[in-house]
């Protein structure tokens, strides 16, 4: 930790002497020379680096912790004293242990499909055990930024129906011995549901046979790889059709705050517009979300006193910051061009991600029999919208070529 510290220091002041240099390189016309621009890129990629290795050091950390965790838990209590109500369904032991022998076994026992009928899936699957689908939860937010942000739900079958307050009631001014008016708030609905999303993963045949080898955690790092990276570009870009509807939808997604004057950059003070678009109440909670580039030309803004926008962080696990608020960024926001959607800020616990309970796996012995390996298929049905449009605001690109 004391490392990460140092780090994190060290880019503080990487930081500071590269806008030092910019300031003091920066021409009557506000622009550098290009022996300048090399060498401040060149500045600005060493605060990048840095910004990685503390990224690298900190899930390094993480895994530590976990793996320094006692393998076994005290006994605590008589022996031979009950835990309480033995869990049941997809819940129990036996269910866990004889799902992973049927993955892991040709032909699985009698008495093993019979403990799986509990999670006998519609398509020829089984259900996921309920603490391994906890793990592949977890798995999953790490993969992917927006299940951290977004608001997540669980539904069992059907579509669900979210209640919305479209327009609220006001009061009146009235007089002595007048009649109120009438000012009720206007209630709409949206409705979610779930899609589906799969991915097929093969693994040979001896490894599968080697009792070492951890299928569990194999298949809960890849599945959350694949699918986390397939359902983060459609929260971001989705249209609603077969998949999730994205954030950047242009009907039923985030509102337009602010329209740049240019096609290929925008400038501090339309940040500054964009964040006080965003109503007072939903501010205290949003963030930023951008791409790597969008960063990169944030970090050369200033506001009117001559201080930089971006604030590198100095404490550990926490983001960056623009205006006191955390920035993230994603590889599915789209980059500065003409008529993108180039910066976003807003509450994303507004957008609401629906997991259909039951994720399934499904063994295919046969498929790859010919190379050696087994498949197994892995599906999840989730959806994904923004129940508030105005929770979320983007600064939208000048449409068109120019800058």
């Amino acid at each position: 930790m004391d490392k990460i510290l140092e780090l994190r220091e060290k880019r503080a002041k990487a930081w500071e002497a590269a806008k030092a240099f910019l300031d003091s390189k920066r021409g009557a016309d506000g622009l550098l020379a290009a022996e300048d621009v090399a060498a401040y890129e060149k500045m600005e990629a060493d605060v990048v680096n840095l910004g990685k290795e503390i990224d690298r050091l900190e899930r390094q950390a993480a895994l530590d912790a976990e793996m320094n965790k006692p393998l076994n838990k005290p006994l605590s209590g008589k022996p031979g004293a009950g835990s309480g109500e033995e869990k049941t369904g997809r819940a129990s032991a036996e269910y866990r242990r004889s799902f992973w022998n049927a993955m892991r076994s040709k032909l699985p026992s009698h008495g093993v499909m019979d403990a799986l009928q509990v999670g006998t899936d519609s398509e020829g699957g089984y259900l996921v055990p309920d603490e391994f689908e906890r793990t592949l939860v977890e798995a999953l937010e790490e993969q992917n930024i927006f299940r951290v942000l977004a608001h997540v739900i669980q539904t069992s079958s059907g579509d669900r129906k979210i209640p919305v307050v479209a327009s609220k009631g006001t009061a009146s001014w009235v007089d002595e011995e007048g009649a109120i008016p009438e000012s009720d708030d206007s209630i709409g609905q949206v409705s979610i549901g779930a899609y589906k999303l799969g991915t097929m993963i093969k693994v040979s045949e001896e490894l599968l046979n080697d009792s070492v080898f951890d299928l569990e955690s194999y298949i809960s790092r890849e599945f959350a790889r694949r699918i986390g990276n397939k359902e983060e570009e459609a929260f971001f870009t989705g249209d609603g059709k077969g998949k999730p509807l994205g954030v950047l939808a242009d009907t039923s997604g985030a509102e337009v705050g602010v329209t740049a004057a240019a096609a290929g950059a925008f400038t501090a003070d339309e940040v500054f517009d964009l964040f006080y678009s965003l109503k007072a109440p939903y501010r205290k909670s949003a963030v930023f979300l951008m791409n790597d580039a969008s960063v990169k030309a944030l970090r050369k803004l200033k506001d009117s006193n001559g201080q930089y926008l971006w604030q590198p962080s100095l404490t550990a696990a926490t983001p960056d910051t623009l205006m006191g608020r955390p920035v993230y960024t994603s590889a599915f926001m789209p980059a500065v061009a003409a008529g993108a959607k180039s910066i976003l800020f807003g509450d994303l616990s507004y957008y609401w991600v629906a997991d259909r309970q039951g994720r399934s796996f499904r063994r295919l012995g046969e498929l790859y029999a010919p190379t050696g390996q087994v498949g197994f298929l892995a599906t999840q049905r989730v959806d994904g919208k923004l129940v508030l449009a105005e929770a979320v605001k983007v600064l939208q690109q000048k449409a068109g070529s120019g800058s």
